[in-house]
């Protein structure tokens, strides 16, 4: 199942790169992309959309404290 995120207060295209190879090692996940200037996050998974939304908030307050992810 792919399901897109919308990904706020990246500054930089390397971060961007750092979320997404965190959300990528997520259990479940097959693919994670994202496109840092339309700050899109698509992710191919297992899991259910819910729960992979919090998933992904989680990782992206490890890895970038300032970012916020919702569902598009």
């Amino acid at each position: 199942m792919t399901t897109a995120f919308k990904v706020k207060n990246i500054d930089c295209a390397n971060c961007a790169k750092k979320l997404e190879i965190a959300v990528s090692k997520i259990d479940g996940v097959k693919k994670a992309n994202l496109v840092f200037m339309l700050s899109k996050l698509i992710v191919e998974s297992d899991i259910a959309p819910d729960d992979l939304l919090t998933l992904i908030k989680s990782c992206a307050k490890r890895t970038l404290p300032a970012c916020t992810v919702e569902r598009i």
